[in-house]
């Protein structure tokens, strides 16, 4: 097969670098212009008959920049060859040109966006595939290191599970818990949790709870969060599907109605009502196991307890499981929400990080809260990582390139468009930016710019509101930029340059925003600057 490739002066020494390996069946035609983009069909065409004219016959596909406005099925229909578009970033068409025999290349989209679709989507097909294996299912649940909780099977052998906690559930209205748990159930949480209050006896909420959850997690496990007997007691007897949490100072009151009803529970190694928490990964093996006896008979998960960076050692109580595991087959509960709500910093990685281990741990569920504005996102990058560890641990692989990612601020790859950037092209005039000295205010009136985060990307919007000497007369709502600018220029909102284009820059900032989770406020920045 020989394939034609279509580029730009500026991108042609990057591309004749890359694509050295395929010299025998790859061609290179730079087109008379400095950027690739900006090349159109028409243009293409006409250059490669007057530059190929003998060798149409040999050529069996062309490849146009990624990046051209117009898709290319005019260049398949003049020239009668099949023509696509590469990829967006030259120093990709390498993994083009090495998987063009296994995904289907398009006349509009991008080349390289095709493969990251078909990553992705295969990636997510072995899991569902793997979800539905009824058999494989039920022969994995009979080993000891794996439990049913509900309808669903949780332990090493499957994905890790992610257990999103609605704190201080009894405190909340109605319509905020229905809310919280829709925006956890849209964020990929497999199972949802009722956060009780520490040192008070909200027994009498319990059913009203339950009852309110349960139409909205459909056949998802409902848990409670709670060490109070009496609380643990009412929840059973309303139906609860997991408890958390038994210790060696509660066990004895609540045992044999959990056991009655099979009901499965989180043990601690602790002692809360006599103020005992062991420390040291030798004390608390030993106290979980001693705890594992003596709730003989009753189906559970083990929590060594994930503590926070530099309280007592993150690094010792991810050695206390490692311990346990090694003589004790039982599933691991992992609280990732220990660690991430007390660290100022961005909850994307630390979660990869923590899910990673877990996997490597051999843990079952991952536990977490959203209580603050950096974790943020959080249950929604612990259901992704979990996908991403299970995809690793069983590719035998590294987690990277396997469709799915948590890259979020950051790009994977360095784009190398302009590493051929010759100095000609670089030595125009430069001028330094500057601002206005004197605001004018605009006379067809100002704007009002918010985000309205919805409980996932298809229902939040940015909304912009007109306002005439100080009144608001109209509002604009949608999902780009875009949309919303053209709508404002359409109806005549704005009639100065200078207001135009902070329009466009504060609906930019705004699209941000709504993509990332962050808070938009009006003329304030997104992010903080680099400091060193």
């Amino acid at each position: 097969m020989k394939i034609l490739v279509v580029t730009g002066h500026l991108a042609y020494p990057l591309i004749n670098k890359v694509l050295k390996a395929y010299d025998d069946n790859v061609l290179i035609h730079v087109a008379d212009t400095q950027v690739a983009a900006f090349l159109t069909p028409s243009k293409i065409i006409k250059e490669i008959k007057m530059h190929y004219s003998d060798q149409l016959d040999d050529i069996s596909m062309i490849l146009v920049p990624g990046l051209i406005r117009k898709d290319t099925a005019e260049i398949s229909r003049e020239l009668n060859i099949p023509s696509f578009k590469g990829s967006t970033d030259c120093a990709d068409l390498i993994m083009v040109l090495d998987l063009i025999d296994e995904i289907e290349l398009s006349e509009s989209k991008p080349a390289d966006k095709l493969i990251e679709e078909e990553k992705r989507k295969r990636a997510l097909k072995f899991i569902e595939d793997f979800e539905n294996d009824s058999l494989k299912k039920e022969k994995l649940l009979e080993k000891p290191n794996n439990i049913l909780i509900r309808n669903l099977p949780v332990g090493e052998d499957f994905p890790l599970r992610v257990l999103a906690e609605i704190p201080n559930a009894p405190s909340l209205s109605k319509e905020d818990l229905i809310k919280k748990c829709e925006y956890f159930i849209a964020s990929g949480a497999d199972m949802i949790d009722i956060g009780m209050a520490a040192g008070e006896d909200f027994s009498d909420k319990i059913p009203v709870l339950i009852n309110t959850l349960r139409p909205i997690i459909g056949d998802r496990p409902l848990s409670i969060d709670t060490l109070n007997p009496k609380e643990i007691i009412k929840a059973a007897e309303c139906g609860i599907d997991l408890v958390l949490s038994l210790d060696l100072g509660n066990y004895s009151e609540v045992l044999d109605i959990l056991k009655e009803k099979n009901i499965p529970a989180i043990l601690l190694p602790t002692n809360y009502s006599k103020g005992k928490v062991p420390e040291t990964p030798e004390e608390r093996v030993k106290s979980m196991e001693e705890l594992i006896k003596k709730c003989e008979g009753l189906r559970f998960l083990a929590d060594l307890i994930l503590d926070p960076v530099n309280s007592n050692s993150i690094v010792e109580s991810v050695v206390s499981v490692y311990e346990f595991k090694k003589n004790n087959p039982y599933p691991v509960f992992f609280g990732v929400g220990n660690v991430t709500e007390l660290m100022d910093t961005d909850s994307v990685g630390s979660n990869a990080l923590l899910a990673g281990i877990a996997m490597e741990l051999g843990c079952g569920i991952l536990f977490t809260v959203e209580e603050s504005g950096k974790t943020t996102g959080s249950v929604y990058e612990l259901a992704i990582a979990s996908k991403m560890m299970f995809l690793a641990k069983n590719r035998s692989s590294i987690p990277k390139n396997l469709g799915i990612d948590l890259i979020s601020f950051k790009d994977k790859n360095k784009r190398l468009d302009f590493v051929g950037l010759d100095e000609e092209s670089q030595n125009v005039p430069i001028g330094e930016g500057e601002e206005f000295k004197k605001l004018v205010l605009d006379r067809a009136g100002s704007f009002k710019i918010r985000v309205d985060h919805g409980t996932c990307f298809e229902d939040s919007k940015i909304v912009v509101t007109h306002f005439k000497k100080l009144k608001a007369d109209i509002s604009i709502e949608g999902k780009y930029p875009k949309e919303i600018y053209e709508k404002i220029i359409k109806l005549g909102l704005v009639s100065r340059l200078e207001h135009a284009a902070y329009l466009g820059s504060e609906l930019q900032k705004a699209e941000i925003a709504m993509l990332t989770g962050k808070e938009y406020v009006q003329d304030f920045e997104l992010f903080k600057p680099k400091i060193f």
